[in-house]
């Protein structure tokens, strides 16, 4: 199926299952329409009966995308990282940033995008939640403590030896086999891989192209998840990564979550 990103993924022992429509158009923002859209249908597992439809218009993906990058980053990024970049200037950009804010102080924001006039929009809707937000170029982001990427590029967006020891760095976007983001000598210098789904990234992700171009092995990664249930050790200067595809069982645990929310 063209477009196709992931398989089926379930939670045991839920009443409910969920379908999810997601869709990105990324030459939609020139016809003032969202990249994003979709829906989310929860059916029961006991009768097979829909519960309920969600015209979220795509918000909890990209929610359930921020929270996870987010969490991420706040569990393997050193406790006393200063400055974060954002590469990319749409939604799941400021979420990032939003909602890592939520779990550490954010001061310095850096924000590297391909359009000037988007980059600073992002800016300026940052300033307004008391960041300190500023367009950066793609080598001075690539070297903040923190960097997130939420693009939906098809080359790598920041140089491997830009990125500082001791930094960490999330890569958002590359969900899809033809989508690059982070560059394979990234991950020839980590010292820590993290993945979120270790097949999904092997083959369509960031990872996967560092395993083929042979900067690391196919079990260089560590699941991201064991990284949340225990302190991650951050020598000085070790850099760190995380590549996420995005897992339907997060979409699966978020609109359970709502409808309960909805109607407990």
């Amino acid at each position: 199926m063209p477009g196709q990103r992931h398989g089926p993924e379930w939670i045991t022992d839920t009443p409910d299952f969920t379908v999810k429509i997601a869709t990105d158009f990324y030459r939609n923002p020139a016809a003032g329409l969202p990249t994003n859209h979709g829906l989310v249908c929860v059916v029961s597992a006991r009768t097979g009966q829909i519960r309920t439809i969600l015209a979220d218009q795509g918000l909890l993906t990209a929610w359930r995308t921020a929270a996870a990058g987010a969490l991420a980053t706040h569990a393997m990024a050193r406790p006393a990282a200063g400055p974060v970049a954002v590469f990319g200037t749409g939604e799941q950009a400021r979420l990032q940033v939003e909602w890592l804010a939520r779990l550490r102080p954010i001061d310095t924001v850096l924000v590297h995008g391909r359009s000037q006039d988007k980059a600073w929009s992002l800016c300026e809707e940052l300033n307004a939640l008391g960041h300190q937000a500023r367009p950066a170029l793609a080598d001075e982001a690539a070297a903040a403590d923190m960097v997130v990427t939420t693009t939906p590029a098809t080359a790598p967006v920041l140089q491997a030896g830009d990125v500082r020891a001791g930094a960490h760095v999330t890569g958002i976007g590359t969900d899809m086999p033809h989508k690059n983001e982070l560059p394979p000598a990234l991950f020839a210098r980590a010292a820590l891989i993290a993945t979120d789904d270790h097949q999904q990234c092997l083959n369509h992700a960031d990872f996967g192209h560092a395993v083929r171009a042979g900067s690391t092995t196919d079990t260089g990664d560590t699941p991201v998840g064991l990284l949340l249930d225990r302190p991650v050790e951050r020598p000085e200067g070790a850099i760190k990564v995380a590549d996420f595809t995005g897992l339907g069982a997060l979409d699966a645990a978020l609109a359970s979550a709502v409808l309960r929310e909805l109607a407990p």
